[in-house]
């Protein structure tokens, strides 16, 4: 009788441990339900039918030396992504969401102390090698252990890798509490173990990499060329996925020393496509014959994208940057308004918050849940966060900007710096004196007249352009007083704030805190926005996160559009739906009238 009681027990144990396990889904979604089902047949941005066949011909800037993007070291080619499968792909007409891909399907713990992920068993290498739990497993430890920091911080919540069997791999996360983070592991494309697993990872790779992706490298002119070839035995073209994209046989992407060469090849045919990111171009630098019989086509696409944050960045490791009333002091003399309607058409907005064009961005005083989330840090804050909202100068376009002026000497001199011969020395005698830094020649229209403004208070800028190369070791190094730079922002920040704006990364080679903050605040808030459980803690978390650093003067904050200016040929073709949230390129096909 003990017995067969012991056996209908382990039986109903087995039952009721088989009952609770999470269902294998086919997408995962950080808040909401996946748009797409199980059984959708193409993702709706996409033309089925598209042809395959022809070019897209693009240009990049530069030079590279290596086929690693993955490393610091080296210049990694452009469009290497192509090469490469991730385990899930993220949709462009959705805020967050993730399908499988090279995963078949997903099981999520509901407290998100484990994901795990069952891989499709007819993924293959471009040699034919199956993909297996074993390349995952191999390629999170190589990225974490030897790769970009970035690797380090964006997944530093994962505290354990099981390779179930050959095709289920399982993620053990760090107390729950980072809900972006079983999605973002998704996201990163697997390395073939074969391949790599007998090189020396930390440098850059000479030789061309095997991937598993829609296309493979065809030719390589070091340094001036990369050609991409569409993979014809491609282990996911018959994927609902994957229809209607990856379309071009090719895709050629010719290297140029700066973007007004690279305009030039365009107008001339060399080129079939541009992402036109200067107003002035598009306002006037595609006039001609092409333009005039159809040959090329001029499109502006409107989009609901984070418009992120481009400025000038302070390096606040230099010490003629550490006071805060002195970045503000050259914030104000930053003349937007003229910039926008002598150089810019009027065609842009100022930036106003490092998540303009969404609903993260902080606006007016504080208040409602933003507000209780300050309240906790109030001890640690200027109490102008609370009282004063958050502004940058507004001028008439006239460039007359005396009330700035006034302003901004007035806060000098209360850092301490004073007018003495025509300088604006310290108590040292030490002059206001920086270095711009930039890789891309056609900020120097925009940054010389902002310099005329700052000689007229005796401080001095020296603007210095250099190559590729060498801006990145010089930016590696933090070698640089200010600089260029843009921080991407999605509808759903989370991980990537860490290599932003935290502490750890002040000081790490290739971070992306270029400014060097290290603000105990800033800390907190990154990592409560990281581990927000619903949507409206993580909007009232990043707009604390946002109003904290907009009143730390960082960044000058320059400006942005909301959508994408598309200059292509004739041959080129989009799809009639035209996603919110990104511009898949993947999605085009080529087309002869």
């Amino acid at each position: 009788m003990r017995a067969v009681l012991l056996v209908t027990g382990l039986l109903a144990f087995a039952v009721f441990a088989e009952a609770s396990q999470p269902e294998c889904v086919h997408a995962l979604t950080l808040h909401g339900e996946p748009k797409y089902s199980k059984d959708m047949q193409h993702l709706d941005y996409v033309n089925p039918d598209a042809p395959k066949g022809g070019r897209l011909r693009q240009a990049a800037l530069g030079t590279f030396d290596s086929f690693n993007p993955f490393i610091i070291r080296g210049n990694p080619a452009s469009g290497l992504s192509n090469i490469y499968d991730s385990l899930t792909y993220h949709t462009a007409d959705e805020p967050f969401t993730e399908y499988g891909l090279l995963a078949r399907c997903m099981k999520l713990d509901p407290e998100r102390r484990w994901i795990e992920f069952h891989l499709r068993k007819e993924a293959r290498f471009h040699d034919g090698t199956p993909i297996t739990a074993e390349d995952v497993a191999f390629t999170f430890d190589i990225l974490r252990s030897e790769g970009r920091p970035f690797y380090r911080a964006y997944y530093a919540g994962i505290e354990d890798i099981q390779v179930l069997d050959k095709h289920r791999v399982r993620f053990e996360l760090a107390a729950g509490k980072n809900r972006e983070l079983p999605l973002i592991i998704g996201q990163i494309p697997i390395l073939p173990r074969h391949d790599w697993e007998d090189r020396d990872f930390s440098q850059p790779r000479q030789d061309q990499p095997l991937g598993s992706g829609p296309y493979r490298i065809a030719e390589v002119d070091s340094g001036r060329r990369i050609v991409y070839e569409r993979v014809e035995d491609y282990w996911g073209q018959d994927l609902a996925l994957n229809q209607g994209r990856h379309n071009f046989n090719q895709l050629v992407l010719d290297y140029y020393r700066d973007a007004t060469v690279a305009l030039e090849a365009f107008k001339a045919g060399r080129l079939d496509f541009r992402l036109e990111n200067i107003a002035r171009n598009w306002a006037e630098g595609y006039s001609g014959p092409a333009l005039s019989s159809g040959e090329i086509s001029l499109e502006s696409i409107p989009h609901q994208n984070s418009s992120g944050m481009q400025g000038f960045f302070f390096n606040t490791r230099k010490e003629i940057f550490q006071d805060l009333r002195v970045r503000k002091a050259l914030t104000l003399l930053f003349d937007f308004e003229w910039t926008n309607q002598q150089l810019f058409h009027g065609a842009y907005q100022r930036t106003r918050s490092y998540y303009s064009n969404s609903e993260l961005a902080s606006s007016d005083l504080p208040e409602g849940q933003e507000l209780q989330i300050l309240e906790k840090f109030r001890d640690q804050l200027p109490e102008r966060i609370f009282k004063e909202e958050f502004t940058l100068p507004v001028t008439d376009g006239s460039g007359n900007i005396r009330r700035q002026m006034r302003e901004a000497l007035s806060l000098l001199q209360e850092a301490g710096w004073s007018m003495k011969e025509g300088r604006m020395v310290n108590a040292q005698g030490q002059a206001l004196h920086f270095e711009m830094l930039l890789n891309d020649s056609s900020f120097e229209r925009i940054v010389l007249p902002w310099r005329k403004n700052l000689e007229r208070l005796g401080i001095g800028m020296d603007v210095r352009v250099v190559d590729t190369s060498q801006y990145l070791n010089r930016v590696r190094s933090f070698d640089f007083d200010m600089t260029v730079s843009t921080l991407g922002q999605s509808h759903s920040p989370g991980n990537e704030q860490r290599e932003y704006f935290h502490s750890d990364f002040a000081n790490a080679s290739d971070g992306r805190n270029l400014s060097g903050i290290e603000d105990p605040v800033v800390d907190s808030l990154v990592e409560r926005l990281i581990a927000a459980r619903d949507r409206d803690t993580l909007v009232a978390t990043t707009r604390a996160l946002d109003r904290v650093l907009l009143h730390g003067y960082y960044v000058i904050p320059h400006w942005h559009l909301n959508e994408y200016r598309v200059a292509r040929r004739s041959e080129i073709r989009i799809p009639e739906v035209r996603p919110p949230y990104g511009l898949p390129q993947d999605t085009w096909w080529f087309e002869e009238d």
